[in-house]
């Protein structure tokens, strides 16, 4: 846990260590340096000096320029390669924009508040914190979304600037490293859960179960009385029923044949791919499938009949309301969920860390230390 005086300010140098993503392709792309310019607060910002950064999806797909339309491969080696042979340099981005390199990626962040913006109280510094990603910004009327560590730089590195807004204070026994697993998935699954309007007694099916977003899904959904079927791998299954689920039913089984038409509320999927048109025939009438991943392929069979005869509600869940973040920092602070931290690596060997993540041999989150 980072120790600090409150309200003094923090010594600051001149540079600091960052790993530069340089461009769309491989590991090559990746740099780490130790010349990096800190970042100067602007007005109504705060400067983070970084503590723990976790490591998730984005991150890899942006540099492999998965989001773009022109892919139709899932989240994997075969999936990068063909972003890279095949994605148009404009809509490489996951908003569908260009992206601007060299840019510092990283969106979960928990850290201490080193300086204050002009307009932000002296009251702060020394603050810990944990960076809400979504920043939202109010340009000629317009609300404006951008996310942390993609559309500007993130948390892959010593220090950081984000709107003070975005820099939500808590009081947690949990480190560091831990409260850094928490931001992208937890407010991931929340957000699905959330829009599915998920109860006590539900009966939720969550796929891919053992990632990031899987697992917070499972501990809140269950945080909400309902009843959690996980589909993962089975050796698995023990570590998954230790964080609430009911069931956990093997990856690649028929999940029709498993329980059964019309046996769930709702499906909080981050997997797509060949299992899409199972997930919704297992819909209950007017259930909800919200979807905020596609790891096993982005293009996927509908029938539009199974969609209109069962009244069925599908929800594309990224950019949440403003109230499903401070939920979750209340959530931690009661310790109503518990983080799962799968690895930690030096920033240094961001490499290794994505590599293991590629692999998807583990359960929880990787998490980077600066």
């Amino acid at each position: 846990m980072t120790s600090v005086t409150p309200n003094r300010p923090i010594d600051v140098p001149q540079t600091m260590a960052a790993v530069m993503l340089l461009g769309n392709g491989g590991y090559e792309q990746l740099a780490y340096r130790t010349d990096v310019p800190v970042p100067h607060p602007g007005v109504g910002e705060v400067l983070i000096r970084i503590a723990a950064a976790g490591v998730n999806n984005t991150d890899i797909n942006t540099r492999t320029a998965w989001y773009s339309r022109s892919v139709t491969e899932g989240t994997t080696a075969a999936g990068a390669a063909s972003g890279l042979e095949m994605a148009r340099a404009e809509d490489a981005g996951w908003t569908g924009a260009m992206h601007t390199f060299p840019k510092i990626q990283g969106a979960d962040v928990c850290g201490v508040i080193a300086q204050v913006g002009e307009g932000v109280s002296a009251s702060r510094l020394g603050q810990r914190v944990l960076v809400e990603p979504i920043i939202r910004r109010l340009i000629n009327g317009r609300e404006q979304i951008s996310y942390f560590g993609s559309e500007c730089n993130g948390g892959f590195a010593q220090y950081t600037c984000i709107p003070d807004i975005n820099a939500h204070s808590l009081e947690s026994r949990f480190s560091d490293v831990e409260l850094a697993s928490l931001p992208c998935a937890y407010w991931a699954a929340e957000h699905m859960l959330h829009r599915c309007g998920v109860s006590a007694g539900q009966r939720v099916l969550i796929t891919g179960a053992s990632g990031g977003v899987g697992s917070a899904a499972i501990q809140l959904a269950t945080r909400r009385g309902a009843y959690v079927v996980a589909i993962a791998t089975l050796s698995k299954a023990p570590a998954l029923k230790a964080l609430g689920a009911a069931e956990v039913l093997a990856r690649d089984c028929n999940i029709v044949d498993c329980l059964g038409e019309e046996s769930i509320d709702a499906v909080v999927d981050v997997v797509g791919g060949a299992q899409f048109g199972q997930l919704l025939r297992v819909l209950r009438r007017k259930g909800c499938y919200a979807v905020a991943g596609a790891i096993a392929g982005p293009v996927v069979d509908l029938d539009l009949r199974t969609l209109y005869l069962k009244d069925l509600r599908l929800e594309g869940c990224t950019v949440y309301s403003a109230e499903v973040f401070r939920n979750l920092v209340g959530y931690i602070e009661r310790e109503e969920i518990r983080p799962l931290v799968a690895a930690t690596f030096p920033l240094r060997e961001i490499v290794a860390a994505q590599r293991q993540f590629t692999e998807k041999g583990f359960t929880g989150k990787i998490v980077l230390i600066p």
